[in-house]
């Protein structure tokens, strides 16, 4: 990775990034209200069973992305595996979001294309992939953006939901490093395979309470 390459890869991954992520708290929402969350611990232990299912399932659709696979039989690749109603409609939000910010940061004609062919957005791993291939990076690089991404949304989430102290989250976060790592290679490794080789990790329980959380009159996060 050359240093410019580095560079693009912390501005796609920084959470000031205006992709819309900030106003989702990947399921943690309903998992403090759940009582399945409630400390420093709680929160790694959910972090990293998000990681290691629907986080490997984005990560390696973002990587076959960033490779350049087609991002139109990735979207309903990405559709087969996302069954929650709910969870598709938030994936499509923040993808149409990502997709704005990453037109204005690194404007390029495949990504004018692809916010034509999908106008109502598409899945966000499949956008992050390609913003990650305008930005001169490659499928690594994609898939830790959205391994990272999905452990970091839940625990600064969480430090809004509990009054966590942010040093405890941060430091949740610093030790799932390896985990980190682990899922982004694997998915990787199976975005070169091709689109049937991409994970279908499920985690049902986030499905079953994104669904009940949509339903919420009062709530902190969109999802």
């Amino acid at each position: 990775m050359t240093t410019s390459d580095r560079a693009a890869l912390l501005v796609l991954a920084d959470g000031r990034f205006p992709a819309g992520g900030h106003a989702h708290s990947g399921g943690a929402e309903a998992a403090v209200k759940a009582g399945r969350i409630t400390d420093a611990t709680s929160l790694a232990a959910f972090c990293r069973g998000r990681l290691h299912t629907t986080g490997l399932t984005s990560a390696a659709l973002a990587a076959a992305g960033a490779l350049g696979l087609d991002p139109y039989a990735l979207d309903a690749a990405a559709d087969a595996r996302t069954p929650s109603p709910a969870l598709r409609a938030a994936a499509r939000r923040l993808g149409r979001q990502m997709m704005r910010a990453a037109r204005a940061t690194w404007p390029c004609p495949e990504l004018d294309a692809l916010a034509a062919a999908f106008p109502r957005g598409a899945h966000q791993p499949v956008v992050l992939g390609a913003t990650a291939r305008a930005a001169g990076l490659g499928p690594e690089d994609a898939a830790h953006c959205v391994a990272y991404e999905t452990v970091s949304g839940p625990a600064t989430a969480v430090v809004r939901l509990l009054g966590l102290d942010p040093f405890q989250a941060t430091a949740v976060l610093a030790r799932l490093t390896p985990d980190l790592n682990r899922v982004a290679e694997r998915a990787a490794a199976a975005a070169r395979q091709g689109i049937d080789a991409l994970p279908a990790a499920s985690a049902p329980l986030l499905d079953i309470t994104a669904e009940q959380h949509a339903t919420w009159p009062v709530r902190l996060f969109a999802s």
